[in-house]
């Protein structure tokens, strides 16, 4: 068994093997040179000053032994040879497997513009966490390029330790396709209520600065210092390993228990294009909780079980104390209406199509969340609105 990458759709699925009685040779390769750990904390927690740097790390160090998982941690996957069953590694060596899981996530997206700048990062992993931790505890202005839900959580990270933040979107609000014109509105007033200047509908349209960005110039004239600049838009899956292979590298489609096109090659999480039953097309979602589901859907499959419903669509958002709970397919919504205060940070958005809910918003009410699920647990089950 060789699962291909060290995040939480790999962890998931080693445990469920394990826990499932799969007793044969199981190996995780890892392409930085961590343990599997936890992702969403980098945008959020561990951007703090003293944050406990071991926090994201899904297992201690002796779980990988208790369990026989071997870690082979530093070294990225290069290439697979799905007809000699074999994945070659960037260090020239090579793994058999009888099973390949393909999860090895996605990586950011970048703007060529700005590759030569010293000064200029993504955020995905440890490292680039921990980097952008000790920029923000000296003080230092930092732009964002994206109003996604990284470029906001780092923003809100940054505030909180009083750095001075600038973010530059194209679109005219943030998040709006996602979460609708009332709620982007709310975002928007938080942000600017916690000091981050927000400037949209524009781009870059000039760079000044040598080996490092010193000041950007927009589309609508402003020009912005620049200490450091983050680019947060979005992420692609990071497959490029699979690109001779036959099997796509913008996702591996799969069905509801992982497998691909190629024979006991299977995928899980930001690498993986699962079949979606209710859009009936093959959806790729980048999503903690559906990498979660898929990692353990696919050693279910491994394992000869049936695979467990498909899951909702869900994710968090953490800004300013506030978490965004976000459930379902806002984007087919006709209507949004909203239950509660925006303001007072305790309301439900329910969208809906036609009068049916397709996706709902919490904000301050944790409670109504497991009514919601079962609300919208029609999504997973292949029926029309």
């Amino acid at each position: 068994m060789l699962i291909v990458g060290g995040g939480l759709a790999a962890q998931r699925c080693a445990e469920t093997l394990r826990r499932g009685g799969f007793e044969g040779r199981l190996r995780i390769v890892c392409g930085e040179q961590y343990r599997p750990y936890d992702r969403p904390p980098l945008s959020k927690e561990l951007l703090a000053p003293g944050a406990d740097e071991a926090f994201p790390l899904f297992r201690p160090a002796a779980w990988y032994g208790e369990h026989a998982v071997e870690l082979i941690a530093g070294v990225r996957a290069s290439e697979l040879d799905h007809e000699a069953r074999r994945v070659e590694l960037a260090d020239g060596s090579a793994l058999h497997f009888d099973h390949l899981v393909a999860a090895t996530g996605a990586r950011p997206r970048t703007l060529p513009d700005f590759a030569p700048y010293a000064n200029v990062s993504t955020l995905r992993t440890l490292d680039d966490s921990r980097r952008l931790r000790e920029l923000l505890g000296e003080g230092r202005r930092l732009v964002i390029i994206g109003a996604g839900f990284i470029g906001l959580e780092v923003a809100a990270a940054a505030r909180a330790v009083d750095a001075p933040v600038a973010v530059v979107e194209l679109a005219r609000q943030p998040l709006n396709g996602v979460l609708g014109a009332e709620v982007s509105d709310l975002l928007v007033r938080l942000h600017r209520g916690a000091g981050v200047e927000l400037f949209f509908e524009t781009e870059v349209s000039e760079i000044d600065g040598g080996e490092r960005v010193e000041a950007l110039t927009l589309t609508n004239g402003v020009r912005l210092d620049v200490d450091h600049l983050l680019v947060a838009i979005g992420i692609v899956p990071d497959l490029a390993w699979l690109s001779s292979s036959g099997l796509p590298t913008s996702g591996v489609p799969t069905d509801l228990g992982g497998r691909s096109a190629l024979p006991d090659v299977y995928a899980a999480g930001d690498a993986a294009a699962f079949y979606d039953p209710f859009l009936e097309r093959h959806a790729l979602i980048g999503h903690w909780e559906a990498a979660s589901r898929q990692g353990a859907a696919v050693a279910r499959t491994i394992l000869g079980e049936d695979p467990a419903p498909a899951p909702l669509s869900s994710f968090w958002s953490d800004q300013y104390g506030m978490r965004i709970q976000y459930l379902g397919h806002a984007a087919l919504a006709d209507e949004v209406t909203i239950e509660g205060e925006l303001d007072a940070r305790d309301f439900v958005a329910h969208y809906t199509r036609a009068g049916q809910l397709v996706a709902a918003v919490i904000v301050g009410r944790p409670r109504a969340v497991p009514e919601l699920r079962d609300r919208l647990s029609y999504l997973t089950e292949g029926m029309s609105v």
